[in-house]
């Protein structure tokens, strides 16, 4: 069978690759004959012989420039890089109920937020693009949520780091393209279980939303807001990040792709 994408010896990065989305994605790239190093907090359980991990923490620039050193040693270069790690704490602006409390949006929340979904993208796509732009080549693919573009209740601040997402794909896009650097987005809509739907998050996010956590889990269920009648699987998120990383999406820049079934508002 042809390898209708060609993407076998890339070398790529991939963010937040041990669990949930990230893990998906790299699992797929692996299959595809990809040279794959995860930056993770903690090592996942997939091995491989072109798997390597690296431990870090992607909002500390120091942590990032070292472990990008390190992997354009040993890789060589870097062909692509998915911004896909990131976290959701689910709070209020103002809860009326408990002033002050432990489900209102907090100082401490609000930057742990900031720190990965956004500063972290920022260093991770810093550090690689100057490796890209010295090759004159390369594509960066960052992780979006369609709460970026519609807004979420209980989840603002996430949200927020995800809009902010969608703008620094466009406009690195803007930059990046004239040295032949390719920048987009992906935008998952509801997806089928991650195993990273904790306790704390459910009861943080039902609190939110004024519903309790079984309410919430039968709402998981519910496709009648999704044209095409059903969850998104994990695997066509990855799929469309082989095919961005390929030559087949070489026009292809400055855009940010819902993955969502067709959901909308409208």
């Amino acid at each position: 069978m042809t390898d209708w994408l060609n993407i076998a010896g890339r070398k790529v990065i991939v963010t937040g690759g041990s669990s949930g989305i990230g893990a998906s994605i790299v699992a797929e790239l692996l299959e595809s004959g990809v040279q794959v190093a995860n930056f993770d907090l903690r090592e996942g359980q997939q091995q491989h012989e072109n798997l390597t991990f690296f431990a870090t923490d992607i909002s500390s620039r120091e942590q990032v420039e070292a472990n990008v050193a390190k992997v354009e040693e040993q890789f060589g270069t870097v062909d692509g890089l998915v911004n896909n790690a990131g976290i959701n704490v689910p709070r209020l602006l103002v809860d009326a109920k408990e002033p002050h409390g432990e489900f209102e949006l907090s100082d401490a929340i609000f930057d742990k937020i900031f720190a990965i979904n956004q500063k972290g993208l920022f260093l991770m796509s810093q550090a690689v693009a100057r490796i890209m732009v010295g090759n004159k080549r390369g594509v960066i693919i960052n992780m979006s949520s369609e709460s970026g573009i519609e807004g979420s209740e209980g989840q603002s601040a996430y949200a927020a780091t995800k809009a902010a997402v969608n703008s620094y794909t466009r406009s690195w896009a803007k930059e990046l393209g004239k040295q032949g650097v390719r920048v987009v987005g992906i935008a998952p809509g509801i997806m089928e279980e991650t195993g990273l739907r904790t306790i704390e998050y459910e009861t943080a996010l039902a609190y939110t939303r004024g519903i309790t956590v079984d309410d919430l889990r039968k709402n998981y269920s519910k496709t009648t807001t999704i044209p095409l009648g059903r969850s998104g699987k994990l695997s066509e998120v990855a799929d469309l990040v082989c095919y961005y990383l390929s030559d087949r999406a070489s026009y292809i820049t400055g855009v940010t792709t819902n993955v969502a079934g067709g959901k909308t508002r409208g």
